[in-house]
């Protein structure tokens, strides 16, 4: 596969993992590039594991390092993409909060709580 060829489909994939609410990179700029044609066009793209799967994975580390802003980017995309619903997503921090500790998870509260509403008040405004 061309480079371009990955870029492209590293391009579709990040919009598609993002719901469309991640702003995709600019060409030329190393880290980017890798990011989207390695991370985005070879793994998100592989079928063994399910879109859902690869969220709550990744949601479980992303809580364990306590990134609280990404952890609401990947509560708000789950969400958006119909993956889990706002109750799966309260019960998967109560989960990781066993593992990763309260505090930790307590830190993931507020934005996973602004996440779930962002995408309510979104659909809400869909249907109107």
């Amino acid at each position: 596969m061309s480079e371009q060829t990955r870029r492209e489909r590293g391009v579709e994939k990040i919009k598609d993992v993002y719901a469309g609410d991640v702003q995709v990179p600019g060409e030329g700029f190393a880290f980017s590039d890798v990011m989207l044609e390695q991370l985005f066009a070879e793994i998100w793209t592989r079928d063994t594991l399910s879109m859902r799967d690869k969220r709550i994975l990744l949601l479980g580390i992303i809580a364990e390092k306590g990134e609280k802003e990404t952890f609401k980017i990947q509560i708000k995309a789950s969400l958006k993409r119909g993956e889990m619903n706002a109750d799966e997503a309260r019960e998967l921090l109560l989960f990781i909060a066993q593992y990763s500790g309260y505090p930790r998870a307590a830190a993931m509260l507020a934005p996973m709580e602004a996440a779930i509403a962002e995408v309510a008040s979104e659909q809400s405004h869909e249907t109107s």
